[in-house]
């Protein structure tokens, strides 16, 4: 469609640029002193009308006609045989305005003889060209719009395949550590083999169709994580104990799922496991002015050898918070005498998209 008939207010902005163009060409019909300025507006503006609508025209050769794809000689063979052509049809509508005006209306007598053809002709091949600089700006102007949005669009799908691929790495990787914890109680104790493995199925269950999530509220990922400890519960015993400290405020936060599982996974893989006496892991939670910020410390061995640097737990979420949150979002890493800490701070969010 074209884009000046496209928008109602385009339409009427244009027709009122050819106001001033009318009271110009009045002016210049009338400067030659054969006819008098009375006569010069009753012609503008009628010629003026129409030839408004002449130069809409321009945008068609303009859009089969683009600068940086068509040979220079033959833009200028385009849109020069264009404007002479339009030009001498408004000369030719000039002269029979002046004709019937002439003959109808005494006090024009004679006005198709005072006419200055060649000032309309060369005015009609001035706003011809005028309207197609008019019309290439506009297509360039268009054309920067369309980038950007293309631009914006592929920024974000390349955002949530992100974040999905990044998700995704999520549950494979707490299900090879739960097979391995499996497969070594299953010559040990069996009945605890059997019972890990109904405790896996229901916290494989809880986690179906969080991929399809963008955000739970941390009373649902708090349900998950305590699915998540249950398993693990089956394997250290007394050996896992767990402190959590959660301002009730916080419960209602929207958070990207599974975002807590991988830290506390880590802390039982990286810290608890390695302590022969077992140990503690704190989880607090508060939130203060707009943030929600999140701890999660465990006890760990400190001459034990560290794999810390080589898990996929911690870099997975740091780049699920920058993917989601950008600068928006913190994250930290500490460790201090046999406590290891990690800190995240993000925006507050309610009642965001589920999906």
């Amino acid at each position: 469609m074209h884009p000046i008939f496209g928008q109602l207010r385009r339409l009427a902005l244009y027709l009122a640029a050819w106001i001033p163009v009318a009271a110009l060409l009045a002016y210049l019909l009338s400067d030659t002193h054969r006819i008098t300025f009375t006569e010069a507006v009753v012609l503008s503006v009628p010629l003026c009308l129409v030839y408004a609508f002449v130069c809409l025209a321009a945008w068609y050769p303009c859009r089969i006609t683009p600068l940086d794809r068509t040979p220079l000689d033959k833009l200028v063979v385009t849109h020069a045989s264009a404007a002479v052509v339009r030009a001498l049809l408004w000369v030719i509508a000039a002269w029979i305005l002046a004709w019937l005006l002439s003959s109808n209306v005494s006090e024009f007598r004679g006005l198709d003889t005072r006419l200055e053809l060649p000032v309309i002709f060369g005015a009609g091949v001035l706003l011809y060209s005028l309207s197609v600089f008019f019309f290439y700006t506009l297509i360039a102007v268009e054309a920067s719009k369309e980038a950007e949005a293309r631009v914006l669009e592929v920024g974000m799908l390349a955002r949530e395949a992100e974040l999905k691929a990044l998700k995704a790495q999520v549950n494979p990787h707490f299900l090879f550590n739960s097979l391995n914890s499996i497969s070594a109680l299953t010559t040990s104790d069996p009945p605890k083999a059997r019972e890990m493995c109904i405790l896996l199925g229901d916290f494989l269950r809880r986690t179906l169709g969080l991929g399809e999530k963008s955000a739970i509220t941390l009373q649902e990922e708090m349900s998950l994580i305590h699915a998540f400890l249950s398993v693990e519960k089956i394997r250290f015993g007394a050996r896992l104990r767990i402190e959590e400290e959660i301002a009730p405020e916080a419960f209602g936060i929207d958070v990207p799922p599974l975002l807590l599982q991988p830290l506390v996974e880590n802390a039982v893989v990286h810290g608890i496991a390695n302590c022969v006496a077992g140990g503690w892991i704190r989880l607090g939670i508060r939130c203060e002015d707009g943030r929600l910020s999140i701890v999660v410390e465990n006890q760990f061995d400190p001459e034990a050898p560290s794999r810390r640097r080589n898990g996929v737990g911690l870099v997975n979420v740091r780049q699920r918070l920058e993917a989601r949150y950008g600068n928006r979002a913190s994250f930290g890493v500490t460790n201090e005498g046999d406590c290891f800490r990690v800190g995240i701070t993000l925006p507050a969010e309610k009642g965001g998209p589920a999906s």
